[in-house]
């Protein structure tokens, strides 16, 4: 098991912490290849790494111009009369990377991946959800729920999002050659990107996922949009088997928000309830799981070392 936990003074220090991993592994790997396939998360907990990453490229520690990158998700249903509309949404994953990373960079990267959630009409999938029951099933035992199509569908729309929306995301990541180092925030129960709890872990590689109510309504609480009806109901989204198919995860996490399931994920046996708790299975087959957080969130875990020392986990506190 290759687990190491990294516990810092705060958001800043995770930030420099988590630049610092990640830079040497683009050199590192760079040195063995032409081009770094970068995964990427959004959310508050990455954003000050971005600008310390941005900062190092610009002043030449790596070249940014061979980095490929692959985000983890992306909403269904922004507002917006069309996808160039949805895509360009102050609240769509696109603008907020362009906005904390790829437009602090002076050399661009190879090409950036968003999956292709604002290509989708969301009342469109809606109707053709409801007029078609027998092309889908759901799957998940907690309220967010996996859309899981079936391999020949009536509907055209069903079939074309299957194909040319998840699969298609998947082949493209493939085609890359697989991520070298992913980097992942964690949610309040312990979900990865849309991988919502109680999603079953097998063949969860790229899915369109109904958001539950607790999803929309925080997202409508924490000011991301002005009212319920203007919360998107569907994400695409990268599921944990295929998140933890990176070379190297380096999660991020801060606050008392994250200690629950960051405790979880680690000390308890791996479930789907808490799916960043795959990173055990993940570090089982080889992986490199790096938790970079903050003495907050890393509480539950300091208080339990002896579990973690036990496990084979290696912890490292920085003051």
């Amino acid at each position: 098991m290759t687990i190491k936990v990294i516990i810092t003074r705060d958001f800043d220090h995770i930030s420099e912490v988590a630049a610092e991993i990640v830079k040497e592994n683009i050199v590192q790997v760079l040195k063995e290849k032409d081009e770094y396939i970068f995964g990427l998360a959004t959310g508050n907990s990455p954003t000050g790494m971005y600008k310390n990453l941005a900062k190092m490229a610009n002043a030449g520690e790596f070249d940014s111009s061979r980095i490929r990158s692959f985000n983890l998700d992306e909403y269904v249903g922004l507002p917006g009369e069309n996808a160039q509309q949805r895509a360009l949404h102050p609240e769509s994953y696109s603008y907020f990377m362009i906005q904390e990373f790829f437009g602090l960079l002076n050399k661009k990267f190879i090409e950036t991946s968003v999956p292709f959630g604002c290509l989708i009409d969301q009342k469109k999938l809606i109707q053709e959800l409801e007029a078609h029951p027998e092309d889908w099933g759901e799957l998940g035992t907690d309220a967010g729920k996996s859309i899981v199509f079936k391999e020949k569908t009536a509907s055209e729309y069903l079939g074309w999002i299957r194909d040319e929306i998840l699969n298609a995301y998947v082949k493209k990541i493939e085609k890359a050659g697989g991520i070298d180092l992913h980097i992942i925030g964690v949610g309040g129960r312990g979900h990865v990107a849309f991988h919502e709890s109680g999603i079953p872990f097998e063949g969860s590689d790229v899915m369109l996922v109904k958001l539950d109510d607790n999803t929309i309504n925080n997202a409508v609480t924490d000011g991301h949009f002005a009212k319920k009806e203007d919360s998107p109901n569907y994400a695409i989204s990268m599921g944990a088997e295929l998140v933890y198919k990176a070379k190297t995860i380096v999660l991020i996490a801060n606050g008392e928000r994250k200690k629950g399931p960051v405790a979880e994920s680690l000390l308890n046996d791996p479930t789907p309830e808490v799916p960043i708790s795959y990173g055990q299975i993940y570090s089982e087959k080889g992986g490199n799981l790096i938790y970079v957080i903050d003495k907050i969130a890393g509480k539950d875990l300091l208080a339990k070392k002896e579990i973690l020392k036990e496990k084979g986990i290696e912890l490292e506190i920085l003051e």
